[in-house]
């Protein structure tokens, strides 16, 4: 409730109080109206094409400048992944998501991209609609009518009569196929069991605690059998977008190890598929790094343990940055960045075993945490 004088100056001052309440259903308004250009043509993925290019990035303010559009489109990438907070929405009201996602739309950067690079995407909690929210979020079927509506995914398309906005697209030659896998980390995920906080970087488990219950969920019963299908497919690359770190157990707030049953799970899937070629990517923390989770001298088979190294490359944020905090994470490769950035992941098909490189580039295109490895050592 808020409070406002109105001053009678024209014979002394007589106080007024004015009284209003705001909306129940969501504390933030639609964005001022503005001149929004027409929708753009937006490139269409080819199944034949051969991927050697894809880049991706997570945390984009949609009304605040967003310079590294420029820098993506310079690299030429075959295709482009929003993995969550494309927008900061953070309403039950979809007047409000679906205004900001025209806000994102206008920017000329964005549109420049879209018009010639693919654009596939999943969301995260900011564009769910409710910070770190998950099933119980009660807008939720809602918000991924607009979700999907930005995306302009077809009305007949299976994203929009099923719960959820995951998604799947394999394309290539038999030999160089590329298979994209977006997971959706909120629409099912159970609610997050609270921790003692501690202070940061510490190691110690902070806001949120690890949930052993057998009937907790990230991905929820249908996702993970449609993963599971997914994981049968012919590739040779996978890359799997999700929306929270899978690698980095250690910090403090949003991540697989949350829910230690569905990490294990994960990898417990990827080794009884024989799946290949998996690399994982994610978002959320306003900060990136790139972490590995390699196969310890353990039995084999061991629930808890990859198949082989499971790369994580974390490219947050678009423009939503923060600043320097210190996080353990013993999985770490090189360095950690604060300032905006962009995932790429490079292939060069022309060796007999392929060559990957898992690159973060700053707003200007520099890079900054760079990886190289074959794929052979991703079976």
């Amino acid at each position: 409730m808020k409070k406002r004088s109105i001053n009678n100056w024209a014979g002394g001052c007589i106080a007024v109080a004015a009284f209003f309440v705001l909306p129940a259903r969501s504390w933030q308004s639609a964005p001022p109206p503005q001149t929004v250009p027409p929708p753009s043509p937006r490139a269409a993925l080819s199944p034949d094409a051969t991927l050697s290019r894809v880049a991706f990035g997570s945390c984009a303010r949609q009304d605040r400048p967003q310079p590294i559009w420029d820098a993506i489109g310079h690299d030429r990438p075959e295709l482009f992944l929003m993995i969550g907070d494309n927008i900061y929405g953070d309403s039950d009201d979809m007047n409000v998501l679906r205004a900001k996602y025209a806000q994102l739309e206008a920017v000329e950067g964005f549109r420049r991209l879209t018009e010639s690079c693919p654009l596939l995407a999943t969301w995260d909690d900011h564009d769910y609609g409710k910070n770190d929210a998950g099933a119980d979020f009660a807008m939720r079927a809602e918000s991924q009518q607009a979700f999907l509506d930005f995306l302009r995914v077809a009305p007949t398309s299976p994203r929009r009569t099923r719960e959820g906005v995951y998604d799947a697209v394999a394309v290539g030659p038999a030999g160089r196929r590329v298979q994209i896998i977006l997971l959706d980390t909120r629409y099912f995920r159970s609610p997050l069991k609270r921790g003692d906080p501690a202070p940061a970087g510490s190691g110690r488990p902070g806001p949120y605690a690890a949930d052993d219950d057998p009937a907790a969920t990230i991905l929820g019963e249908a996702q993970w059998r449609w993963l599971d299908e997914q994981l049968r497919t012919d590739a040779d690359v996978r890359i799997v977008a999700s929306s929270i770190q899978l690698v980095a157990g250690e910090q403090q707030y949003e991540k697989w190890m949350n829910f230690p049953r569905e990490w294990a799970r994960l990898y417990g899937l990827i080794r009884a598929r024989g799946a290949k070629g998996v690399i994982v990517i994610s978002g959320d923390r306003h900060s990136a790094e790139l972490s590995c989770h390699r196969p310890a001298a353990r039995p084999a088979g061991a629930d808890d343990e990859p198949p082989y190294p499971i790369y994580d490359l974390t490219s947050s944020a678009l423009n939503q940055n923060r600043g320097w905090q210190n996080e353990v994470n013993p999985h770490r490769i090189g360095a950690v960045y604060f300032e905006p950035n962009y995932g790429l992941i490079s292939i060069d098909w022309t060796t007999a075993d392929a060559a990957l490189t898992l690159e973060i580039r700053s707003v200007e295109g520099k890079p900054l945490i760079r990886h190289d490895l074959r794929l052979s050592e991703l079976r």
